[in-house]
């Protein structure tokens, strides 16, 4: 079932969110319903918070990215170890390497991209849908969704991390997202 994305504004998208046990109710049609929600909004990560749920949970499917990539755009992708993934209680251990700039969005905050600096390399122990025990290394575009649906289970957003300036310009868009003033080809939670 597609579910609908929460939008900026909405209070769960600053909430940090709480661990999971095993016996959380409905899990694995949860993660399912997850997935097809993500793929429907053409996403390439999907954590909990954005379908209104408060857990530490996020898909991430860098597949897509690096398959996807236009011809001019396949070198840059020719390294990238591309996963498809759920993280369930996610903690970072280490933050590693240069910080390098990208253009990101997210399907909460739709229509509106800024470039934003991460480290190359992020490891986390996490969970998977077993909820067995792993700690593993991720670097470039995977670290950097990781990374940025990481900051949702923390209850911050990309946003966050543009300077103050550019905040003030996006302003206005982002107070139409709050009002509901923004179309898109899936469906969204608004404020009321």
């Amino acid at each position: 079932m597609k579910l609908p994305i929460v939008a900026y504004g909405h209070p769960n998208l600053r909430k940090v969110c709480q661990p999971i046990t095993p016996e959380y109710p409905n899990l694995k049609e949860l993660i399912e319903n997850m997935w097809e929600t993500l793929y429907h909004s053409n996403g390439v990560g999907l954590a909990a918070p954005q379908i209104n749920h408060t857990i530490r949970l996020f898909l991430v499917d860098t597949l897509q990215i690096v398959e996807g990539a236009d011809e001019e755009d396949k070198d840059d992708y020719k390294d990238e170890k591309p996963i498809k993934q759920v993280f369930i209680n996610p903690q970072i251990v280490e933050l590693a390497g240069d910080n390098w700039k990208y253009n990101e969005g997210c399907l909460s905050i739709p229509k509106i991209r800024e470039d934003i600096m991460r480290p190359e390399e992020v490891t986390l122990t996490y969970q998977d849908e077993e909820f067995n025990t792993h700690t593993q290394t991720f670097d470039r575009i995977t670290a950097r969704v990781i990374l940025h649906e990481y900051d949702h289970i923390e209850g911050k957003l990309f946003i966050d991390h543009i300077n103050p300036l550019k905040r003030r310009l996006i302003k206005a868009r982002l107070d139409n997202i709050v009002k509901g003033k923004v179309r898109v080809d899936y469906k969204m939670l608004f404020v009321k």
